[in-house]
């Protein structure tokens, strides 16, 4: 990729870094791909993709170290756990190997897995030493009749961000207008109203949390025409063009997208959340908004009106016990500010949140939920965080998975929010298993026994001789 494409992606129109007087991402600094590099922010755009298989060209720890940490689900298609890498050893790079090996990893997919699609992922290997991702791509199509996508993404071009843009980048180039949709089958027709198709941009379907919130649109009618990328089909991403409205569900990781199918196909589109009673009820309004059917209004505050009063009444033995618990929230982009929403949806207060790789709409939006006093954190080393928690008088810790030791050390309940987690909490129904979560958490008896002092430490304050416990025999 040329650096002026980089450049390009980096100076999104759409996002609210041009607003400031120096418009753009910044430039990445050496080490700043800590937290993922450009491979890992493309691949985990586009493994949920579940019927394509995903080729990594380049050593075999790229794919090893990065396959499958995204916890999405398929209702279908497994392909996408198959990890699969060209594994290029010094002696590929040596003789010049790692364009034939890629090819001979293209048919060896397809005739194993006779997938949907191929695409082929570059790393930083493979880019230093010239491998022709695009010329590989276009010969094995032209030779096999499946579409090969290439996304060039190398670690060394910057961020994870940046690494989902090209992966949009990547689907609106080759993929995206490749393909008109089918027509709505009679069995999803209805007397009296129309069946609206719209997109979803940026909803991953973590621990299959969307599959609580996709009956809504069907009795709404609206189809989702493809969900980039959470249980998506090829040959669904290939009609993203022909939506009549799409939701941005992740802040700013495939904006590209959504801007581009406005200004080239006029799809209009919005950005928000379904964590939360406040945020799913404002998303489902604002596809009625954008749409501008009367109909759809009208079921749309139907639906809002009876999914909101059942599930108040559902929660309300659960958010006493929670009521007015403090929360220290480190996590980053929609969800610091999208989970703020639905924890105080619970009468919890959310005493600072991080904002590492959040932007500054993201920021913007913390403020209007919390305030222009809201605390935000950006150093989530493991000293600062507990010492945050500490000064906060936080009650429990809602992180990422890398956060987890750091809490339990320290012997402070802990809640994975992140993609790694096991447990859903879009929608209605999520919040359901966000408020279980939350208590088992908080009234897990371990916290009580584990900060109790050891039965030692008592008698050896007292200056008294330390006794053993006694042998068990038997």
């Amino acid at each position: 990729m040329k650096a002026a494409e980089i450049a390009e992606l980096l100076n999104e129109p759409a996002c609210a870094h041009n607003k400031k007087e120096k418009s753009g991402c910044a430039k990445t600094k050496p080490g700043a791909t800590a937290g993922g590099c450009s491979f890992d922010g493309a691949q985990i755009a586009l493994l949920p993709i579940a019927d394509v298989a995903h080729i990594v060209h380049g050593p075999i720890a790229c794919a090893g170290s990065s396959w499958d940490n995204r916890g999405t689900r398929s209702s279908g298609p497994t392909l996408y756990r198959i990890g699969m890498t060209t594994d290029l050893t010094e002696q590929d790079i040596v003789m010049g190997r790692g364009e034939k090996r890629l090819f001979h990893a293209i048919k060896q997919a397809i005739d194993d897995y006779a997938p949907k699609a191929v695409f082929l992922y570059s790393t930083c290997v493979p880019a230093l030493i010239g491998d022709d991702l695009g010329a590989v791509a276009k010969a094995a199509t032209e030779l096999w009749g499946v579409p090969v996508v290439p996304v060039d993404c190398a670690g060394f071009y910057g961020t994870k961000n940046l690494g989902n843009r090209i992966a949009g980048e990547a689907m609106f180039k080759h993929v995206i207008g490749t393909r008109e949709p089918e027509p709505v089958p009679a069995s999803a027709q209805r007397p009296g109203i129309t069946v609206h198709d719209v997109n979803l941009i940026g909803e991953y379907n973590i621990a299959g949390e969307f599959w609580h919130v996709a009956p809504l649109f069907d009795e709404l009618g609206l189809r989702i025409l493809s969900a980039l990328s959470g249980d998506a089909r090829f040959h669904e991403v290939q009609t993203m063009h022909r939506a009549q409205a799409s939701m941005v569900v992740c802040a700013k990781a495939l904006l590209n997208v959504a801007r581009k199918l406005e200004t080239d196909y006029g799809v209009p589109f919005f950005e928000g959340s379904f964590y939360g009673i406040t945020d799913t009820s404002q998303a489902f309004r604002d596809f009625a908004r954008l749409l501008g059917d009367d109909g759809l209004t009208a079921r749309t505050e139907a639906m809002i009106a009876r999914e909101e009063a059942r599930i108040r009444s559902a929660l309300e033995p659960w958010a006493e016990r929670l009521k007015g618990k403090r929360v220290l929230l480190y996590t980053g982009g929609v969800k610091s500010w999208s989970v703020v929403s639905a924890l105080q949806d619970l009468g919890m207060n959310v005493v600072a949140t991080g904002t590492n790789k959040s932007t500054e709409e993201d920021k913007a939006r913390i403020r209007e939920i919390m305030g222009e006093d809201a605390k935000m954190i950006t150093d989530g080393s493991p000293k600062a965080l507990l010492q945050a928690y500490k000064d906060y008088g936080a009650d429990i810790l809602i992180a990422g998975g890398r956060n987890l030791y750091t809490a339990l050390k320290a012997r402070i309940p802990f809640l994975d929010i992140n993609q790694e987690r096991e447990f859903g909490y879009a929608g209605y129904e999520g919040m359901l298993e966000l408020v279980r979560q939350l208590a088992l958490t908080l009234e897990a008896p371990v916290w009580d026994k584990v900060r109790k002092p050891a039965p030692w430490a008592a008698q050896k304050a007292a200056g008294e001789p330390l006794t053993a416990p006694e042998a068990s025999h038997g």
